[in-house]
């Protein structure tokens, strides 16, 4: 094989699994269409749960540094504030929400790409492509060959891979169109805050529509607006997926001061122009995310309206429940089932946030959710969870605790010997491993089965597990010893004495139970060789 991995797409989910793949020590090329990066992309919003991603693979802080907060939106029907949403977290929560286009989250990601030695490969597409059991023969547009072992496609809405492999797309096309752009107004409104104005006529159909997401830079929104008459787009492409920018077609600033004239919430004038697109929306989803070597993630297997911003996110955790999989494949050490899992637990919830943002798209964000504190927690994406995965071990239906399947919460106030500050439970998941979290009561005894089953875990993994001893107070271990002085672990985790907790690389729980049960565990993850 030439390579391990051909990435087709350098965007936001085609460059995540380029990085999370390249440090992890995986051969890959990544390649892309365009000559140069779009000067800007639909996505704007990144989710608290995308945060904690970003955490793991070490662009947190560059993310924060280039975002502007989120705070909430205000609702407006005919001139007359109707509603506001604030989008609060709990304190259990370590991120909230942000915003920022696109085209900065990728020349974030494309920058940490290239300090692991890889670069995007421009003005080269993925044409065609076909697979054996033994690999993938990928035919790039320069009328090269490359044979890899496996093919990811983070190709988008027409994705060459998703039709190469003859997945269905089932879905439909929304019948209104929408205008994008980026603009500065010099209204009054809060800072942070998002607006939603709308127009509803005496039938009681909302007819005209304006949302305004906040971004970084003084008073600049994005701006979304059904389409006038004369800048409609042109009909569905030739694959009839009527989704993404329609060519050719730029509105300018006068029409989005038309709409600003007559929904704007106060009088205002829009200028700085920066950019503007039509844009047409469906949702479809995939009828699976892979077949044997050649995998789908973000739009090319999903796509739904921007309603809370879902679709980066999401396609972003695509790519980082499947990277960490593939990367133990092509070294060989991964379980036989290991990759089909990444279709069992992404595929439903790709199908959840379709139908989410479909039904929040008509009805408003929160809609048929039973408090607003699990409507934020949704739209934050900290509900998304795998409860059928086969990865799963120890689940108790009846438990309140977080279980196998679920998002591993973070703690504060943990110790440690040789740090003079308190820090949190995830900054022991920053690795590419898995971790083993096992409790103590300090006793000699139980100080020898933790390390016996931490021995024990290392050979089961080939070496790829990081191992802490959880305490409440000083023990002797020559693992490293963890002290949760404060209790908080404990409280998030629904400890008991001589409880072990196995944390997956994508920050999710697989299993729950005594240090004696992980042996049970490492089977369904790693093989025997």
């Amino acid at each position: 094989m030439d390579i391990d991995v051909l990435i087709a797409g350098a965007g936001p989910i085609g460059l995540t699994t380029a990085i999370e793949l390249r440090r992890r020590g995986v051969n890959i090329r990544i390649v892309d269409p365009l000559e140069k990066p779009l000067p800007y992309a639909k996505a704007v919003g990144i989710q608290p749960r995308t945060l904690e991603v970003f955490e793991n693979m070490g662009v947190l802080g560059q993310i924060l540094d280039a975002s502007a907060i989120l705070r909430g939106q205000i609702m407006y029907t005919n001139g007359t504030e109707v509603g506001r949403i604030d989008l609060m977290l709990p304190e259990d929560v370590p991120y909230t929400f942000m915003g920022l286009p696109q085209y900065e989250t990728e020349k974030i990601l494309t920058a940490r790409l290239s300090e692991l030695g890889t670069a995007i490969e421009r003005s080269l597409a993925l044409t065609g492509f076909e697979q054996t059991d033994a690999g993938v023969t990928c035919v790039l547009s320069d009328g090269t060959e490359v044979q890899a072992r496996y093919l990811v496609g983070c190709d988008g809405a027409h994705s060459v891979v998703r039709k190469g492999l003859g997945l269905t797309f089932e879905g439909a096309a929304f019948a209104e169109s929408y205008m994008l752009g980026d603009v500065e107004v010099d209204w009054s409104v809060p800072r942070g805050y998002a607006i939603r104005a709308s127009h509803v006529d005496n039938a009681g159909a909302v007819d005209d529509l304006l949302v305004c997401i906040p971004l970084p830079g003084h008073k600049r929104y994005r701006m979304s607006m059904l389409v006038p008459d004369e800048l409609m787009p042109d009909p569905a492409s030739a694959d009839a997926v009527a989704h993404g920018f329609s060519s050719g077609k730029a509105p300018q600033l006068h029409h989005i001061q038309a709409v600003l004239d007559r929904l704007s919430p106060e009088p205002t004038t829009a200028s700085s122009l920066r950019w503007s697109s039509v844009f047409r929306i469906s949702h479809r989803i995939v009828d699976a995310y892979n077949r044997g070597r050649v995998f789908i993630a973000g739009d090319a297997a999903h796509i739904h309206p921007p309603t809370g911003a879902q679709g980066m996110n999401t396609g972003i955790q695509d790519a980082h429940n499947l990277a960490w999989k593939l990367a133990l494949a092509v070294e060989g050490i991964a379980a036989p089932e290991l990759l089909d899992t990444y279709d069992a637990e992404r595929r439903p919830v790709g199908e959840e946030v379709v139908g989410m943002t479909v039904r929040n798209a008509s009805e408003g964000i929160g809609a048929g959710e039973p408090s607003l504190d699990t409507a934020m927690r949704r739209q934050a994406q900290l509900l998304i969870d795998y409860p059928a995965s086969p990865l799963n071990t120890g689940r108790v239906a009846t438990s309140q605790d977080v279980q196998p399947g679920e998002r591993a919460p973070d703690a504060r106030g943990l110790q440690r010997d040789g740090v003079q500050f308190s820090f949190r439970l995830f900054e022991l998941f920053a690795g590419a491993n898995h971790t083993l979290l096992l409790c103590t009561d300090g006793s000699s005894t139980s100080i020898d089965q933790l390390e016996e089953c931490a021995a024990a875990a290392r050979r089961s993994t080939h070496g790829r597990v990081d191992v802490y001893v959880i305490a409440s107070a000083v023990v002797d271990s020559t693992l490293p010893v963890i002290r949760d002085d404060n209790s908080e672990f404990c409280a998030a985790y629904g400890v008991e004495h001589h409880s072990a907790f196995i944390i997956r690389p994508d920050g999710y729980l697989g299993f729950r139970g005594t240090p004696a049960e992980t042996n049970a565990y490492w089977p369904k993850i790693f093989n025997r060789r």
